[in-house]
């Protein structure tokens, strides 16, 4: 039996934006991929242009990555 809804419109429609809010919550692509039973090739071809907003984040990341380790006393 159908559910008589709008969110039952498109079966993928939930899905979609599960997965999406997990990229753009920072997921990594890998735990994504296995949470949906994607590959990441796959995962990232479908969802790649869902991913915004993490730009700044990601710089931080690289420049955190770059800077020499603190001495410990």
């Amino acid at each position: 039996m159908e559910a008589a809804s709008p969110l039952a419109a498109r079966p993928y429609d939930l899905r979609h934006a599960c997965v999406s809010t997990w990229l753009n919550a920072g997921v990594p692509a890998p735990q994504v991929a296995e949470w949906a039973g994607h590959s990441v090739n796959v995962l990232l071809r479908g969802y790649a242009t869902c991913i915004v907003g993490q730009d700044g984040f990601a710089r931080k990341l690289i420049g955190d990555a770059l800077k020499p380790p603190r001495e410990t006393d």
